[in-house]
């Protein structure tokens, strides 16, 4: 199983890839991971802001595929609804989609197994070179990234 989910991170005026993602109201970049129950990275892309959840994790799919390829399962929540992502992650992965919603109450609650990537996703904001996108150059963006993930790693040996 592949927990998915994207994190919406604001950009210095160096960085060359730029978007707005009008949801987080964040000017900056996309970074979208796709997490096993345990919580570790097994692909990893960086995209504008503006691109949408549901659009940077078929390019994620598509560019990881050979990572991804014993995941039959994709778990993601609301922003990852409708048909054409269902079907493009058949297509890409051969996987199934199920869409983890909140209750329909208006009170917090833990979604069951979506809390692994949220976990994955607060690691990242432990490291402080990772707050903002400093990076000019995306590959330099998913490195760091990668970096990042390698030394929470070593530290839990």
């Amino acid at each position: 199983m592949a927990i998915v989910d994207a994190q919406s991170v604001k950009n210095t005026e160096t960085a060359h890839l730029k978007g707005y993602d009008g949801g987080k109201k964040v000017s900056g970049i996309k970074r979208h991971i796709a997490v096993d129950t345990n919580g570790l990275p097994h692909a990893i892309h960086v995209t504008a802001a503006s691109v949408t959840d549901r659009a940077g994790a078929i390019e994620m799919a598509e560019k990881n595929k050979q990572n991804l390829r014993s995941v039959k399962k994709t778990l993601v929540d609301g922003g990852y609804t409708g048909e054409p992502f269902r079907g493009a992650m058949k297509d890409i992965l051969d996987a199934e989609v199920e869409v983890a919603k909140r209750s329909e109450l208006h009170t917090f609650a833990v979604i069951p197994k979506r809390w692994v990537v949220e976990r994955s996703l607060s690691w990242l904001e432990k490291c402080r070179r990772l707050w903002k996108n400093c990076e000019r150059l995306v590959t330099s963006s998913v490195g760091m990234v990668q970096l990042a993930f390698i030394r929470i790693l070593l530290k839990r040996i």
